[in-house]
């Protein structure tokens, strides 16, 4: 794949992911100040509803890029996020702000097609490498994105973080037209399509495999994004450093925990080993944020970074292993329709959660997820457990 290329699409995704990560840990702030909303469940209900709407959007990208190449499809989807963000800073009352921001996300949700196309343009060999890239890009992006909403929500008025998300939406649009008009992309075929044309025909994606495969990803993003919407109110309640911008980068901890190990696991090239005891290393770091104390919430954040790492990355892995370049897109929003769903039922539970039992009751039930994520993964996939240590090496 041409460098030159690579740097560009990483980091589109770089912006994606800060742009969409600015209020990720503030909506309950954000709503608070800028609409007098103080509900949980109300926070829980729009975190779902945006996911919601990326779930059923990115298919029809999916379909759509089909037939018009990606990068001429993000130039124009993300020209309409970048004006309606515009508008979501506009927007005066809380139905118009929910109306425009949910379209808002549907087009944002294409920046997701740069996934596949960069895998689709990369050696299978490197696969495991460059899922690691990408996982660090996601988490370092939300480091940002987190630190810099922690900021605006400081020092702004709540809406700015809307001006400042269309600036990344303009920007990917420039991007992509940089691109097309040096014309690599559509000259560059992809080096699998070349290198392995009969072989990966038998290992193509199979219903079978795609909803077994699906069904874990679900379990396992329900688990972890459940502590999501309310991670901010509760490192508040339990640490004496609770302004904006150390909320934040407490929150995106996993952040620089994925930067460490993607540093040492330079090449995962295996994807069928250590996911059970990823998860359940997880879940470790889960009980461990719920304990309500500074120390061990910051210890367990750091433990749960970790494994989310190792266990995203395998599971990605595991789609590219047995999909084809041709079907990457289409493989792969079938599988983030089943992680987005997870997403949403995570967002809205957690409200309730939080309203009923508190705000360490979303790390217990994630913990759980988690468990029953590993034991469902070993039962479809017949995995057998890697031993914990092993996790914490090298790949």
């Amino acid at each position: 794949m041409n460098p030159q290329l690579k740097f560009f699409l990483v980091a589109m995704v770089a912006v994606s992911v800060i742009s969409d990560s600015m209020l990720i840990p503030f909506y309950p702030q954000f709503f608070a100040a800028a609409f007098s909303i103080t509900a949980p469940q109300h926070v829980g209900l729009y975190l779902s509803a945006s996911c919601f709407v990326v779930m059923l959007a990115f298919p029809l990208w999916a379909a759509a890029a089909k037939h018009v190449p990606v990068l001429r499809l993000l130039i124009y989807t993300q020209f309409a996020a970048g004006v309606l963000s515009i508008l979501c800073y506009e927007s005066g009352s809380l139905p118009d702000f929910w109306f425009v921001s949910l379209l808002m996300m549907v087009f944002k949700g294409s920046y997701l097609l740069i996934y596949p196309f960069v895998m689709s343009l990369e050696y299978k060999d490197r696969h495991g490498g460059t899922i690691g890239l990408l996982s660090v890009i996601v988490h370092l992006g939300a480091i940002a994105g987190a630190g810099i909403g922690g900021f605006a929500l400081e020092l702004f008025e709540p809406r700015l973080v809307f001006l400042l998300m269309s600036v990344g939406d303009f920007l990917q649009m420039l991007v992509c037209m940089f691109l097309l008009g040096k014309d690599k992309t559509d000259a560059e075929a992809s080096p699998e399509a070349l290198q392995y044309p009969a072989e990966q025909a038998a290992e193509v994606l199979t219903g079978s495999l795609v909803y077994k495969l699906g069904l874990v990803m679900l379990l396992f993003y329900f688990s972890v994004y459940l502590i999501r919407p309310f991670f901010s109110r509760y490192w508040e309640a339990v640490s004496a450093w609770n302004g904006g911008i150390v909320t934040g980068l407490v929150f995106a901890i996993p952040g620089a925990i994925a930067l460490l190990a993607q540093c040492i696991n330079k090449s995962m090239r295996s994807s069928k080993h250590g996911i059970v005891s990823a998860v359940l290393l997880g879940m470790l770091g889960l009980l461990l944020q719920a304990s309500g104390q500074q120390a061990i919430v910051l210890l367990g954040r750091c433990l749960f970074g970790w494994a989310l790492f190792q266990a995203t990355v395998r599971l990605d892995l595991l789609l590219f292993e047995v999909s084809t370049p041709a079907s990457y897109a289409a493989d792969f929003s079938k599988i983030y329709f089943f992680q987005s769903l997870g997403a949403l039922i995570a967002s809205y539970t957690a409200g309730s959660l939080v309203a009923a039992q508190g705000l360490q009751m979303p790390f217990i039930a994630g913990a759980l997820g988690l468990v029953l994520t590993a034991f469902l993964y070993a039962l479809l996939f017949k995995a057998a457990p890697k031993p914990m240590n092993a996790v914490m090496e090298t790949s």
